[in-house]
């Protein structure tokens, strides 16, 4: 929160002519109904495991609203759902789901594991967007949206983690089991974005099909991580 507001003050001090915010989906509230559409962004306390992330990120479109009315500072405020694709963090210690896994089936389909443990139940839905999709549409929100009410960016597509953690198990080629751990915390409920504002305002739709993200991902994986010559 306080690099985000320092950033955005230097920006207006220097004079910067267009200032694009990239919020998070986590800014939304726990039972926001779904699809979720931005005019809900404020109708309750977001998820707890990820509540102070999407507090400070939110933090950011208040600014910019208020930059812009009170300066007339072109900010615009953009909320991404989750990304996934090449070059995402794969560190299982601080990764998110879909790297999460690529990592865990790839490693266990090289070992030859029989089972592979998955956080939570499968229960939960989530929206994913491939990384080149998103940048698409952050440039087209920089050319063509002047506008100081949030927009979302995703792929109007929700699978749920059981799906997810299928399919990518068989995009990596592992053939033993999935334990589900429900010890685990599921997290949010359901994330899946309303994405008609961004279509309607600066023509916004993404192109990448989800299952043909995930094998380009893999393949950097196996490719970059799996297959480099240690250092």
């Amino acid at each position: 929160m306080i690099m985000g507001a320092q950033l955005m003050e230097a920006a207006r001090q220097q004079g910067v002519t267009k200032f694009v915010a990239a919020g998070t989906i986590c800014a939304y509230p726990k039972f926001t109904p779904v699809p979720f559409c931005e005019d809900d962004l404020w109708n309750g306390y977001p998820e707890e495991t990820n509540a102070p992330y999407g507090l400070a990120k939110k933090m950011l479109l208040v600014q910019a609203q208020s930059y812009r009315e009170q300066y007339g500072f072109n900010a615009i405020y953009l909320l991404p759902v989750n990304l996934y694709g090449p070059e995402d963090n794969f560190n299982p210690e601080s990764s998110h789901v879909i790297p999460a896994l690529i990592k865990k089936f790839v490693e266990a389909q090289e070992r030859g594991d029989a089972e592979v443990v998955v956080w939570g139940d499968g229960s939960p839905t989530r929206e994913f967007l491939y990384v080149n999709d998103a940048a698409d549409g952050i440039l087209l929100a920089t050319e063509r949206y002047d506008g100081p009410e949030p927009v979302n960016l995703g792929s109007s597509f929700e699978i749920s983690i059981k799906e997810l953690a299928e399919t990518i198990a068989r995009l990596t080629g592992f053939q033993g089991q999935l334990v589900w751990d429900a010890t685990k915390p599921n997290g949010q409920p359901r994330r899946k974005l309303d994405t008609s504002r961004a279509e309607r305002l600066f023509g916004f739709h993404a192109q990448t099909r989800f299952e043909d993200g995930l094998r380009r991902t893999i393949a950097w994986y196996r490719f970059q991580v799996v297959s480099a010559p240690a250092a």
